[in-house]
């Protein structure tokens, strides 16, 4: 599973490195997002800490090619940035989580896949930068890329409708 490539064009007035245009910075954006899930994943399955999981991350997948497999590139800054925050604020996103869940299926209990994928969202969300709206989208796509079978979008869906309400008072925008 991998978000799809994006494709860098035009140039910078100064002459630097090409800047990737809207659809490649969405692309690249996406990509950093379902990496973060899987590094989240990993560091609570593996209990690797977090400079071990980012360093293998930014070194063997992310934009990694092999005779096996082509790993896309992905905004490396938005990656860390969702990965340290979750981290760091992991008690307050889970917190917020909960409260979104129903009584009888507390964080704990839920898979580690679509607890990452909270606490992915629940990062960027904290920041703010990002409309409630697209950060809800994004991670429900993500959803459905791990769970293509299943009913875990609407479940994702809700959730994350629920924590941006949460966070931003009267609702998501």
């Amino acid at each position: 599973m991998s978000a799809p490539e994006g494709k860098a064009s035009g140039g910078n007035s100064r002459g630097g490195k090409p800047r990737p245009d809207a659809a490649a910075r969405r692309s690249l954006n996406g990509a950093a997002r379902f990496y973060a899930v899987q590094a989240l994943f990993q560091m609570e399955t593996s209990g690797q800490t977090i400079d071990a999981v980012t360093a293998e991350f930014e070194a063997h997948r992310i934009g990694a090619e092999t005779p096996e497999e082509n790993w896309v590139e992905a905004n490396r800054t938005l990656f860390r940035k969702l990965v340290d925050t979750a981290v760091d604020r992991q008690a307050q996103i889970d917190q917020l989580t909960d409260r979104a869940l129903v009584a009888k299926w507390p964080i704990a209990r839920i898979d580690p896949t679509l607890r990452a994928l909270f606490r992915a969202a629940g990062a960027e969300m904290l920041n703010a930068s990002t409309p409630a709206r697209v950060v809800i989208t994004e991670y429900v796509d993500i959803a459905a890329a791990f769970f293509p079978e299943g009913r875990e979008t609407s479940f994702v869906n809700a959730v994350l409708d629920h924590m941006a309400r949460a966070l931003r008072g009267d609702g998501a925008r």
